[in-house]
């Protein structure tokens, strides 16, 4: 048989790959193969935004896990992905925020990332969205990506803000607007109180069009290189094994573990780490799976009167009301609100970010709960750690070593230590205080310094925002370059979280989305 070809091929259907190739698309001259090794995201638990957590450990998570952690007392912490149609949109708390505008003005000057500042990027951003409420100059109206205000929220989480508020912290309204800094409740990427993903806003919509492939429970292998020039990827399907070519770029959007994972095993990495697997060297390019890094987060968690517990929402009733109406407990994304503010009043810009729940939330969410909590969880979104991540074997079926090196750099254990003093403050204030029962972990009311270390070394986890190990840049380490092109090979991007150099302050999965806006006008001005 002849092998297939199209113009494009965009290796993972996720928040940056699905808008790639959905924006490709739209011109009818060329054709673009999406690949996606996952199944269609035709779960219920996908689009019931309080479900999220049930797809973790399941056969929608790739289910990494990181080797072990120092500061976390040896233990190794999971890392859950999702694999299916939409990536990580398809399993995330669906939280809509941007970064700081100081996150894009470091990438462009730090890494040499030009045309990645924030007057760079922010037009990407307002031409995905499509918000319920908020309009320009911040805000887009009619994008594809719609961003709401959720369709139910718990009243704890309204006493958080209140309490937060009584602490210090402005009250906002828009996190992502002219300040990030302040308490409020987060937007949402919902349609009617159903999650709305990648897959929904770019990815469906663009399936009519016959120039736009997309193939599901596709894995790919490897990318076919004629010389140092891309022209293809290897996928597994079906039980069988297929090349396709790419007779103008590969692009590929797996994400921090999946791009980096897929470059090595086609030779293109740190050269010594390769041949330990005898994987002959294309291109020596030693910043491919370093400086992986990754907002870590640890919570307080306390039990709760007076209320209810969002664990009480799942029954059969709530369920049919949802799906006839889009409400009830089910349109929760647990993480309802929360606040951005600095570890030290030096700091100039947010270093901290809480993610406030009406539930007891800890491991991911994985564990039945056994009394009505809620959960105060500072996440650190300026980490100063830096990780890797390597391969373990040539076999592309083995996952790679993860090491985040979580808390490994001092100052991080230091910001983090603030930032749970802080929710300890918050959780004491009116009214917030009132729906406190007591304490569970730590379970003291007024925990010193080690205690809240020893239980953040317990309870502290992944955010699900790795990032960087593709980095974009001109400085050394760089892996691909402000066109996202990779250094020293032809025909191929890399599109995704791992190409940003240094992780947003804040949720990833908007400006993963503003990556693949950018990434199409790329390609295009390249044709």
């Amino acid at each position: 048989m002849a092998q297939e070809r199209f113009d494009y091929v965009v290796v993972g259907s996720g928040s940056a790959g699905g808008v790639l190739a959905a924006r490709l698309s739209e011109d009818p001259t060329v054709s673009v193969l999406l690949l996606e090794a996952g199944p269609p995201d035709d779960a219920d638990e996908i689009h019931i935004p309080l479900a999220f957590s049930a797809l973790f450990r399941t056969s929608w998570d790739w289910q990494y896990e990181t080797v072990a952690q120092k500061q976390l007392g040896g233990r190794r912490a999971d890392w859950p992905r999702m694999r299916g149609l939409g990536g990580c949109s398809s399993m995330n708390a669906m939280i809509y925020i941007r970064g700081n505008r100081a996150d894009y003005d470091e990438w462009r000057d730090a890494f040499g990332a030009e045309g990645w500042g924030f007057d760079d990027v922010l037009p990407y951003f307002v031409r995905a969205e499509g918000n319920q409420r908020l309009g320009g100059p911040w805000h887009g109206t009619d994008g594809p990506l719609r961003v709401e205000d959720r369709a139910f929220t718990h009243e704890l989480s309204h006493a958080f803000v209140d309490a937060a508020v009584a602490a210090g912290h402005k009250r906002t309204d828009d996190f992502n607007g002219a300040d990030q800094r302040g308490a409020g409740l987060y937007q949402v990427t919902n349609r009617k109180g159903r999650r709305w993903s990648v897959a929904d806003a770019y990815v469906r919509p663009a399936m009519a069009r016959r120039n736009l492939t997309v193939r599901t429970d596709a894995f790919v292998t490897k990318v076919l290189l004629e010389g140092t020039r891309a022209v293809g990827v290897r996928y597994e399907s079906g039980g069988a094994t297929h090349d396709v070519r790419a007779d103008a770029e590969v692009i590929l959007s797996g994400g921090a573990v999946n791009s980096p994972q897929l470059l090595m095993l086609s030779g293109i990495g740190p050269g010594a780490h390769l041949r330990e697997h005898g994987i002959d060297v294309v291109v020596d390019s030693p910043g491919v799976g370093q400086n992986l890094h990754d907002h870590p987060a640890a919570g307080i968690v306390l039990h709760s009167r007076g209320t209810t517990d969002l664990a009480e929402g799942q029954t059969l009733g709530n369920l049919l009301r949802w799906k006839a109406t889009g409400r009830t407990m089910l349109a929760s994304n647990v993480g309802e609100a929360g606040a951005f503010f600095s570890s030290d009043a030096a700091i100039e810009h947010p270093d901290l970010q809480i993610h406030f729940a009406p539930t007891g939330f800890w491991d991911n969410g994985i564990h039945e709960p056994t009394r009505r909590s809620l959960t105060i969880a500072p996440t650190l979104v300026d980490p100063k750690s830096r990780g890797a991540l390597r391969l373990r074997s040539a076999d592309p079926h083995w996952h790679p070593e993860i090491d985040p090196a979580y808390f490994d750099d001092p100052a991080d254990l230091d910001a983090m230590l603030a930032g749970l003093r802080e929710a300890v403050e918050i959780s004491h204030l009116a009214p917030l205080r009132d729906l406190v029962a007591g304490p569970f972990m730590p379970d003291v009311a007024d925990p010193t310094d080690d205690q809240l270390v020893e239980n953040l070394r317990r309870l502290a986890q992944t955010l699900y925002h790795p990032v960087g190990t593709c980095a974009m840049g001109t400085v050394e380490g760089s892996v691909v370059d402000p066109q996202l092109r990779v250094h020293g090979v032809e025909g191929l991007r890399v599109a995704d979280a791992s190409v940003m150099p240094r992780v947003p302050r804040g949720n990833t999965n908007a400006p993963a989305i503003m990556v693949g806006e950018k990434a199409a006008d790329l390609v295009k001005e390249s044709r």
